[in-house]
């Protein structure tokens, strides 16, 4: 019996030339092809503020790290030194996305999650901002955007109350190819970070983005995530920096990984298409089966569906019998706020509470063909 994957990694026929391109220049760290690269991006998303970098979670440390300073034209305070600021955080993710708080020696708030979208609970987050709050760091969960205006009005409330927004910093790691009312995600004046990891729609073998909202940040970004070193000064010695005013981390991406996105860069319209293509399809297909329920899809929030999540009654035999049909399935993610860890920040989600033991995900990627997912449909309509 054939097996339909939940995950599968595309990789174009021509990425093995490219790399084998770089490999044989003698240059494969940050060079050419990530400045190539680069600005195919810019011009994809119409942004000139982004960063590639060697992950995402490089990508969420450094917006976090970058945060840490204040800025004076934008009236952004800076964090605290001594521990006490607080980022607004849903649990609901992978640990990628909430490590870099901590790593960051900041304190993590959890806000709730909308059981109709999974993705934050913006009634929860606006209850729970307070004056130690300088972040929020929110995931479009599967691809399904925030509502971005409505967390702008959030921000704006918080600024009546206590002189300054929160910061916000978009998890897109889901989202390549979402919209939110007509424009890319990481068009709406926010840090936002993508990621290039392996399986996701878009892969380079491994690597992030960063997108920025201004110049300042911008600069501080591109040396900050190559030590702090400027790559583009007139050294007079290769080997010897000049002076190093703010230092930072090891965080670039390299020629390699930039080589195999740019092979790959061609086929993202089309691959989100067909993971689209598949996600409508099972709209209309999985609608009145007992025990199942799909989540809100609103005009205006166009979900690139990396995963199609389900929330069914009796996962386990759920599960069991999509096995045995050969449907592979996955919660995907587990709750961050039970781990060890983070016990400190325990709080009551009731939400979270309500459909994490539901929580499953079915196949919809660019892999699964009309035969497939009409499959996947006949499974579940044969029950559990």
């Amino acid at each position: 019996m054939k097996s339909i994957p939940l995950f599968k990694v595309y990789m174009h026929e021509e990425a093995h030339k490219k790399v084998e391109e770089v490999l044989r220049s003698g240059f494969i760290g940050q060079g050419p092809r990530v400045e190539e690269f680069e600005a195919r991006l810019k011009e994809r998303f119409g942004i000139d503020y982004l960063v590639t970098t060697n992950s995402a979670t490089s990508a969420e440390h450094l917006a976090l790290h970058l945060l840490k300073k204040a800025n004076k034209d934008t009236g952004w305070p800076g964090i605290d030194k001594h521990g006490y600021e607080e980022v607004l955080a849903t649990p609901l993710t992978c640990t990628a996305s909430n490590w870099p708080i901590l790593a960051n020696n900041m304190l993590i708030k959890w806000v709730d999650v909308d059981p109709e979208t999974l993705n934050m609970d913006l009634d929860d987050l606006a209850r729970k901002i307070t004056d130690n709050t300088k972040a929020i760091m929110l995931v479009h969960w599967g691809g399904y955007p925030n509502d971005l205006d409505k967390i702008k009005s959030i921000q704006e409330r918080s600024k009546e109350i206590f002189g300054f927004k929160p910061a916000v910093i978009e998890d897109a790691a889901h989202a390549m190819g979402s919209k939110y009312k007509g424009k890319y995600i990481g068009r709406h004046g926010n840090l936002t970070t993508y990621s290039f990891q392996a399986i996701k729609h878009f892969t380079t073998g491994d690597g992030g983005m960063l997108i920025l909202p201004h110049m300042e940040l911008y600069k501080r970004a591109k040396l900050l995530r190559w030590y702090g070193i400027d790559r583009d000064s007139d050294r007079k010695d290769f080997r010897c920096e000049a002076d190093v005013v703010e230092w930072g981390f090891k965080f670039h991406m390299n020629d390699i990984s930039a080589a195999i996105g740019l092979a790959n860069f061609d086929a993202i319209d089309v691959l989100t298409a067909l993971h689209r293509s598949n996600a409508y399809y099972y709209d209309e297909a999985l609608k009145g089966i007992s025990g199942l329920k799909t989540l809100k899809r609103e005009q205006g929030f166009d979900s690139s569906f990396w995963i199609y999540s389900l929330l069914v009654e009796d996962r386990e035999n759920f599960t069991k019998a999509m096995k045995d049909r050969g449907v592979a399935v996955s919660q995907v993610h587990e709750r961050n706020d039970k781990h060890t860890c983070v016990k400190e920040f325990r709080s009551h989600l009731p939400n979270l509470e309500k459909v994490i033991g539901k929580l499953t995900h079915i196949p919809v990627g660019w892999w699964v063909t009309e035969e497939d997912r009409q499959h996947i449909v006949d499974s579940i309509r044969k029950g559990w």
